[in-house]
């Protein structure tokens, strides 16, 4: 695909696709000559068995924007959409563009929307999170069941500001063409890939325009070739099963809608629901698809996308090639510091990961974040001229906190496996050799066990041991912290698809590592320790007070409106870590060995 378009309007799209080669040869050629071309189309392919990626590799092979996964199982359009936007991140877009694989915009389509999201802007100065096409049918028709209607009890001002891009203000839309601001989509999560193929558009859209603008834009026109013509009273029983389930999830689970909104789409669901039985030749079965929705709604919630995902088998593909799990494959070692650091310390962390290693790291990424004092100057430009690996050394000119800084090291890297170290500890010198093998096999993040100590490594005097069956992480991360953050290897990718560190200040590690586990990445942990944690006399004062309680909050107001934790769990969270943060600190040192680590 064409790498053109102004850099401040960077667009990827996301095309999901399941036995619709031929439709999607005829849309992937329409995304291609847009006159505000995507820098990359990432296409998911749902299991298709007719030469869907045979044609791919055969047409698109000399295209380097052209990604691919392929899912061994159908997971629909959540999934598919899912995969595809946590893939489209990592480009690092302004916007992503979500298509239907049997959606053919107009050369225009593309531009239309950029330039209302350019234009735009709320009474908070934000851009639109959400823009949709006109879609139309094949006979130039509006088409029924992607149209969206005009967001209710829209202001006059709300209707203004739209107007002046050319546009109105709506509420939801469809995935047969909405562009989806990049910074909301890695702020607010994924699309649910539990949803499978009805209201999963709904939900999704719905969590992105809360609390912002979103915007239906008749100058972008695509057409949806679908078979039939017909509205979304038009639903077979097993549809009407999904219909049932999915929308009751999206008004008891999802954190898309508010209350008096809720109530509204209730009201609204039920009369669409006894149109649909009037109409229909076939009420038998959309009684059982009811009976089986309710049911299925009330025993059940959306399962993470990492078990959906896991059971649809996905596979990463680089371009249209398979990228080769098990193969050694090059690293970037990321270290931040900052003035407080001291410079004896920064030297052993850096040789200890990098020197001393029996597997060293093709690539250095030293971050100084801010002003430092000339004798660690001094240290950081000894250790950037002496390394026997490539340095590259990342001057931020304020301090900014250590999540932003690590974001910059992160752009800086190069390689899509890396590596983190802090800059006051010490890796044992297998630790490489050790990690790298779990993430070429196809984890996407791995930590390992580590042991504290005080002034020297042979003073050890604590040991922290993770979990490291997948199932027991993924479960334990709702309450705690199942990784140590110095020890982490990752994939570039999908830390950039969790949205990366954030300024979520003393907890911005926790919260990337839950987001990734959420939006589908495979975790492991080695039990042994394989880094040295320092520790002074004051570490359990520093896990405690005022300004952790209140990042404490924040990070569990960030989980609950995600979707990562229940209301439940979020309120024993709340009392647990959040009492933890303000005990004496003796009662903090207790508590902390018996529920935050577990030691040997």
């Amino acid at each position: 695909m064409a790498r053109v378009g102004p850099v401040s309007s960077r667009v990827v799209a996301v095309i999901a696709t399941w036995n619709r080669r031929d439709l999607l040869r005829e849309a992937l050629a329409a995304v291609e000559h847009q006159t505000h071309a995507p820098v990359a189309v990432v296409v998911v392919d749902n299991a298709s068995d007719d030469g869907t990626e045979q044609m791919l590799r055969a047409d698109y092979r000399d295209h380097p924007g052209l990604e691919l996964v392929r899912l061994t199982k159908n997971t629909g359009g959540a999934g598919g959409f899912a995969v595809g936007v946590e893939k489209a991140l990592t480009f690092e877009p302004d916007l992503v563009w979500l298509l239907d694989d049997d959606t053919v915009p107009s050369p225009g389509a593309a531009k239309a929307l950029v330039e209302a999201w350019q234009g735009f802007r709320d009474r908070n100065g934000h851009r639109p999170s959400v823009l949709a096409s006109k879609v139309v049918w094949t006979d130039g028709r509006l088409h029924p069941m992607n149209t969206p209607r005009m967001k209710a009890g829209a202001s006059r001002t709300e209707r203004l500001a739209a107007a002046q891009v050319g546009c109105t203000p709506i509420r939801s839309a469809s995935f047969v063409s909405v562009m989806c601001d990049a910074e909301v989509v890695s702020q607010r999560g994924l699309p649910i890939a539990d949803y499978f193929l009805w209201n999963d558009d709904f939900e999704y859209t719905t969590r992105l325009i809360r609390d912002q603008a979103g915007l239906h834009c008749p100058a972008s026109i695509v057409v949806h070739k679908t078979k039939v013509f017909g509205g979304t009273d038009v639903d077979p029983g097993e549809r009407f099963f999904y219909e049932v389930r999915n929308k009751i999830w999206t008004f008891t689970r999802s954190q898309g809608l508010s209350g008096p909104e809720k109530v509204l789409y209730s009201l609204s669901t039920l009369l669409r629901w006894a149109r649909t039985f009037a109409r229909s030749q076939d009420r038998a079965a959309l009684a059982r698809g009811l009976r089986r929705g309710l049911v299925a709604a009330a025993r059940s919630a959306p399962r993470s996308n990492a078990e959906v995902l896991r059971e649809a088998g996905m596979q990463r593909l680089a371009g249209t090639e398979l990228s080769s799990e098990g193969e050694p494959q090059p690293f970037s070692l990321l270290i931040s510091t900052y003035a407080g650091d001291a410079p004896h310390y920064l030297r052993l962390a850096f040789e200890s990961s990098v020197q001393e290693q029996t597997r060293r790291p093709d690539q250095v990424v030293l971050v100084q974040d801010g002003p430092v004092p000339d004798d660690l100057a001094k240290v950081i430009a000894d250790l950037v001229a002496t390394s026997p690996v490539p340095v590259e050394h990342v001057a931020i000119e304020h301090n900014s906190g250590l999540g932003p800084a690590l974001d910059r090291g992160l752009a800086a890297c190069t390689h899509e496996i890396v590596a983190r170290m802090d800059a006051d500890d010490v890796s044992r010198a297998d630790r490489f050799e050790r990690q790298l093998p779990m993430i070429e096999a196809g984890a996407d993040i791995v930590g390992s066990g580590l042991s504290e100590f005080g002034e020297s490594v042979d003073e050890v005097v604590g040991r922290r041991t993770p979990p490291v069956d997948p199932a027991e992480i993924r479960r334990v991360i709702r309450f705690r912290d199942p990784f140590n953050h110095p020890t982490v290897v990752y994939r570039k990718s999908a830390v950039l698809a969790a949205g990366g560190y954030t300024d979520m200040a003393l907890m911005e590690d926790y919260l990337l590592f839950a987001r990734m586990l959420d939006a589908g990445a495979e975790p492991a942990n080695v039990a042994d320790p394989l880094v040295y944690y320092r520790v002074g006399s004051g570490a359990y004062a520093r896990r405690g007070g005022r300004a952790l309680l209140r990042s404490e909050l924040a990070l569990q107001r960030r989980f609950r409106r995600l979707g990562i934790t229940t209301r439940g769990q979020y309120l024993r969270n709340v009392a647990v870590r959040g009492g933890y943060r303000l005990v004496p600190e003796p009662l903090r040192r207790i508590a902390y060995r018996r529920l935050f680590a577990t030691r040997d």
